[in-house]
């Protein structure tokens, strides 16, 4: 049995004051006219998962407008081990509490034994000539993916580096400093050894497609964490080389009003295989369909290294391809054998899909079956 939603429920998410689907194992469209809340939906099913969601948006913002009542999301899990039920939603304060089959969970990468997602959305489409922050936020939710610990990793280095660089400016005491920075280095060794791995495998697989020509092939790389491009072997001696150098970096770091290295300047290099040029040289076609196929190399891996395949949302995608292209992705999400949700404001897009599909219509925050 493919592992599958088979119940979907919103309250006051967004701009749905209430919905519902009922789901089977096939993939789901959602067609309707922009603005209508298709997007929404996929960032409901997104929330399932540890971080923020498609949009990365802080959690008081999913709260519908104008309702007294805070947002929730709840899914049941159809599993080769029976139906699980999960959920999430905003608590008073401003957070969010997880739940699983009725249960307050231990944290929110519980849900990760359950359901892995990963998304592509139109605002991913300059991902390869955009900023390098928006390419280590992708490829950070790919690593959640694997390893679901990695995005509270994240969250946790950026709060304590924010705390360093207010120390710096105030001329905060050296012991809370050294305290802070090996707290840093801590999360920050982990963070970067759970980015390269997650990457050497992922290079491994797309190794083995390399002559599947339906989506290009990727090969990935990260900029040196250190200048010198010396990077230690081990956790514990990566660990030291950080402490180190923002020790000897405090003086330039007070002056940029910023830690002017680590994990957090890191970039990810993406090149086309095929063509031996890097992707953001590409044209617009082309940077599509290699981040289609790195998704889908993607979703592949996360089958092999966790027994579990990831939900795919993709927002938009089918308008982007052409006739051939098309069917082609539609094959090769049957070929995961998960559920993948689609949207789009014309139906004939997804023709090809047959009855692989279950389609919905979405309007002003209601969807009805078709």
């Amino acid at each position: 049995m493919i592992r599958h939603l088979s119940r979907l429920r919103l309250t006051a998410f967004r701009n749905y004051v209430a919905a519902a689907l009922d789901l089977d194992e096939r993939h789901v469209v959602l067609t309707g006219p922009n603005g209508s809340g298709k997007t929404n939906l996929l960032e409901a099913v997104s929330v399932l998962s540890p971080g923020r969601g498609l949009r990365g948006a802080t959690f008081d913002t999913l709260q519908a407008h104008g309702s007294d009542i805070l947002w929730a999301v709840a899914a049941t899990v159809e599993t080769a081990d029976g139906p699980s039920d999960i959920g999430t939603g905003a608590l008073p304060d401003g957070g969010r509490r997880v739940r699983i089959n009725g249960a307050n969970a231990r944290s929110i990468e519980a849900m990760s034994d359950y359901i892995r997602v990963l998304w592509l959305t139109p605002a991913m489409d300059g991902l390869f000539s955009g900023p390098a922050g928006e390419r280590r936020r992708f490829l950070d939710r790919l690593v959640t993916t694997l390893i679901p610990g990695h995005s509270s990793a994240i969250g946790d280095f950026e709060k304590a580096m924010r705390q360093r660089n207010k120390l710096l400016e105030e001329g905060g005491d050296a012991r809370w400093l050294n305290a802070i920075e090996a707290q840093m280095a801590e999360l920050g060794a982990s963070i970067h050894l759970n980015r390269t791995d997650s990457l050497s495998h992922l290079q491994l697989l797309i190794a083995e497609s390399l002559e599947d020509e339906k989506f290009p092939a990727a090969l990935l790389s990260l900029t040196p964490l250190f200048e010198d491009g010396e990077e230690p072997a081990t956790s514990a001696e990566l660990e030291m080389a950080l402490m180190q150098r923002w020790h000897a970096s405090r003086g330039l770091d007070r002056a940029a009003g910023r830690t002017t290295s680590g994990p957090h300047r890191v970039d990810l290099e993406v090149v086309h295989a095929q063509k031996h040029m890097p992707a953001a040289l590409g044209s617009t076609g082309e940077q599509k369909a290699l981040l289609i196929g790195l998704i889908l190399a993607h979703a592949r891996l996360v089958r092999l290294r966790t027994g579990i395949v990831p939900f795919l949302l993709l927002d938009e995608i089918a308008a982007h391809l052409d006739p051939d292209r098309r069917r082609a992705l539609f094959q090769a999400l049957d070929g995961l054998e998960t559920q993948c949700f689609l949207t789009g404001t014309d139906t004939l897009l997804f023709e090809a899909l047959e009855d692989r599909a279950q389609r919905f219509s979405v309007r002003d925050g209601r969807v009805a079956r078709d």
